[in-house]
Formats: structure tokens, sequence, C-alpha cells
């Protein structure tokens, strides 16, 4: 019969307050490996919500590019000749490529504006880091 006090009676009742060493160390490097795969999750996820808001800005600019072309070149025809009845066709064609460069311009400008607005950086997951090295630090107190 033991002593109701003894050691190998608190280890396996699970009342131990003295872990070895190497239990801390493995549980410490098994919630290291959790909260790092946990991080990059949550990293991922960030990025690719602001790669996606990219790649509609991007999308956008493409789209306007290609519309401004084909308006442009159509249009451009159907005014050139319409105002050679009451002018040379040189500066009817001046006042045209001057009316789409003006379009070209605030197409640029918006698109660039959208494109600013993205965030690579994963905020969330940086405030996440510091907080869990701020709940390290208490660990290893």
């Amino acid at each position: 019969m033991t002593v109701g006090g003894s050691p190998s009676d608190s280890r396996s009742s699970g009342l131990s307050t003295d872990e070895s060493v190497g239990e801390l160390v493995s549980q410490l490097s098994s919630d290291l490996g959790q909260l790092t795969r946990q991080e990059l999750a949550l990293a991922k996820a960030e990025l690719q919500a602001e790669a996606k808001k990219a790649g509609k800005g991007a999308g956008l600019l493409g789209g306007a590019a290609f519309a401004g072309w084909m308006t442009a070149l159509f249009l451009s025809w159907a005014v050139m000749w319409a105002l050679n009845e009451v002018m040379d066709l040189v500066w009817a064609a001046l006042i045209v490529t001057v009316v789409w460069a003006i379009v070209a311009a605030v197409l640029a400008m918006t698109g660039r504006k959208q494109l600013q607005e993205v965030n690579p950086k994963p905020d969330q997951t940086v405030d996440s880091l510091k907080e869990d090295a701020k709940w390290l630090k208490t660990r290893k107190s």
C-alpha cells in the first residue's frame, strides 16, 4: 500500500504541478505548431481577399481600355466625317483625338484610385501575431 501523498499518486490523478521539461517542451511545440498553422491560414485568407480586389480593379481597367479603344475607333471616324462638313479633315481629327485623350485620362485616374485602395498587408494577421507574442511572454513567466 502506498501513502496518499506520494508522487506516483499525484501523477496518476493528473494533479501534478511539476510537469517534466520534456512534457512542457512537447506541449509548447504542439501549441506553437497549431498557432503557426492558424496564423498562416489567416494570412492566406486576407491576401486572397486583397488579390481578388486587385484583380477586379485590373479587370475593370482592361475592360475600360478595350471598350475605349473600340468606341474611339468607330466614333472617331463618324465624328471626323461629320466635322469634315464644316472644317478641314485634319482639324476634325485633332479635335476627336483631344476628346479621346480626356476620356482616357479619366478612366486611368479612376482605375488607379481603385488600385490604390488595395491593402496588401494582412492587418488581422499582424495584430494576431502581436497578441500571440504577448501571450507567449506571459506563458514563459
